[in-house]
């Protein structure tokens, strides 16, 4: 077998087992959201503001779907409109303080689910993923900026 076959394996399998660990992952998330509102917020979190149109393109619906679920997160309390300072025509959506406690309450739930898993692996294993963190952190940053596109 070739090294170019050998790495088209492992980035098979790597990608396999991130992917299942990932979705496995947002299965045991509590349903209070949809994951399209939820991963909203979790754009809103990371990004900043967003107008809608742009949220929008991120999360691969429409801007009237958009519209909709920005309506009914702002019901919730978890997001507002805000006028954009740069432009008086531009409305940007932006996390409430309850919006960004929300986000980060969902992301403990998640760093403690895989804390439990992996306090139960060896310490070799452990290890292994310690020296993996930097690779994994920098394909975190690559997904992000292929998702969200360039910050308004």
């Amino acid at each position: 077998m070739s090294r170019q076959d050998a790495t088209r394996r492992a980035s098979a399998a790597l990608g396999s087992a991130l992917y299942g660990l990932a979705t496995r992952a947002v299965r045991r998330l509590p349903r209070d959201l949809s994951l399209t509102s939820a991963a909203t917020l979790a754009t809103l979190d990371r990004t900043g503001p967003r107008r809608i149109t742009d949220l929008a393109g991120i999360e691969g619906v429409t801007q009237p779907a958009m519209t909709v679920l920005v309506r009914v997160l702002e019901e919730s309390g978890l997001v507002e409109r805000r006028g954009d300072p740069s432009d008086k025509r531009v409305t940007l959506v932006c996390l409430t303080e309850a919006g960004t406690s929300y986000v980060q309450a969902r992301r403990q739930a998640g760093v403690d689910a895989y804390g439990r898993l992996i306090d139960k692996l060896t310490d070799d294993e452990v290890e292994a993923l310690t020296a993996a963190l930097p690779a994994l952190q920098h394909l975190a940053a690559l997904e992000s900026q292929d998702r969200e596109g360039p910050k308004q």
